[in-house]
């Protein structure tokens, strides 16, 4: 988490993106206090089949946050509590999915950033297709490895690699303004006497 995007709101970033980057809103942590903040190491798999996640999280790199597709299929958990604690050892930053999860007592606490379409306890096959760090799909935003992946409890946006400087600099003057309109707000000012829309 010591990226310098890491300081900012996923809401803040998609608005210093130009309302842009974010992935679908069913995709959020496991656990409110989930944060998670780093590379893309990018998993395209086929439906109901986890066995390229666990090659994923044994080639990614330590920071790294998986991003898999999970070629739209839900009703599966592809990851779990064991795949979470490699990756955890491992020094990974954390997993977004398109898909479902399981064991999301043990993921918790064991502190292992989640970010998924919610739960399911139905197994997955091992029979192995897709591929390994490539660009992939998820809600019409293309991710490619190496794009910075930031989440919160709002939600995941996608930072490509070659705007973080223009996006933190943007997200930076966001703050400062808004900042001036809690002041505002504080001294009594409605939204819609700030915004001049009365």
């Amino acid at each position: 988490m010591n990226h310098q995007l890491a300081q900012f709101s996923t809401a803040t970033l998609h608005e210093a993106l130009g309302k842009a980057g974010n992935l679908p809103s069913a995709i959020k942590p496991i656990a409110p206090g989930m944060k998670i903040c780093g590379p893309a190491y990018t998993v395209q798999t086929i439906p109901g089949d986890n066995k390229l996640l666990h090659r994923a999280y044994a080639y990614a790199q330590p920071g790294d946050v998986l991003v898999a597709h999970c070629s739209d299929y839900y009703e599966a958990g592809y990851w779990g509590d064991l795949m979470s604690l490699g990756a955890k050892t491992k020094g990974l930053a954390g997993l977004v999915i398109d898909a479902c999860v399981r064991d999301a007592d043990d993921i918790e606490a064991m502190g292992f950033p989640v970010f998924s379409r919610g739960l399911c306890i139905k197994g997955t096959s091992s029979i192995e297709g897709g591929r390994l760090n490539e660009p992939v799909v998820i809600g019409g935003v293309v991710v490619h490895p190496g794009d910075i992946i930031v989440g919160d409890r709002d939600g995941v946006v996608v930072v490509p690699k070659n705007r973080v400087q223009e996006v933190v600099e943007k997200a930076t003057a966001r703050e400062t303004r808004e900042e001036s309109i809690r002041e505002q707000l504080r001294q009594g000012k409605t939204s819609i006497q700030i915004y001049g829309w009365e």
